[in-house]
């Protein structure tokens, strides 16, 4: 079965990729798995039948048969252990990339969004210290790297990563890999392949 995901039918960000439905389409670009996109109105979100689905009314979500998910971080991880190729075999290693995805969403991502620009600057100097010159947060890009950079965008339109080029050219280098490319051209068209 073809998992669907929930999307805006008209982003407020203007298929930018700014949305948290990018990160669970860029997880499904990065294992191969095709999808399809549900779109939806604002309106279309407060409705009954879409509350089942998502308790909150909010995007994305994630149908595959009769698994119902929410919360952009609990679809990553699930797709990342469905699939091959987000978190690496080794026991120890898939741990850390699972620890790296609780970081992007419970350290990173709350400081990005606290409007402390001083608490936002520590966080970043102590994400960069951590990456030093490392392509990636810990050996090979994994969802841990995919939730970090999904995090990590917003700032980077505000000029906010400049101060870190190690942390600015990481959310570059994801941003290359050709599953955000083709995520982000699904989140601007709106269409999805598969």
């Amino acid at each position: 079965m073809t998992p669907i995901v929930s999307v805006f039918k008209n982003p407020p960000d203007g298929g930018r990729g700014f949305h948290r439905d990018i990160r669970v389409r860029w997880a499904l670009e990065e294992v191969g798995q095709p999808y399809q996109l549900r779109l939806l109105t604002f309106s279309e979100m407060r409705r009954p039948e879409y509350r089942q689905l998502h308790p909150f009314g909010q995007m994305p979500t994630y149908e595959d048969g009769d698994l119902v998910l929410f919360e952009s971080g609990a679809i990553v991880h699930h797709i990342a252990h469905q699939y091959p190729g987000l978190v690496p075999a080794d026991r120890n290693s898939r741990s850390r990339a699972v620890m790296w995805m609780f970081a992007a969403l419970d350290t990173i991502e709350p400081a990005i969004s606290s409007g402390s620009v001083s608490h936002l600057q520590q966080r970043l100097h102590e994400l960069s210290t951590a990456l030093g010159d490392s392509e990636w947060l810990d050996g090979a890009f994994s969802a841990g790297d995919l939730l970090m950079v999904a995090v990590l965008r917003a700032p980077h339109g505000a000029n906010l990563l400049e101060a870190y080029p190690n942390l600015y050219s990481y959310v570059e280098r994801a941003e290359a890999r050709p599953a955000f490319q083709r995520a982000l051209i699904a989140s601007s068209n709106r269409v999805r392949s598969a």
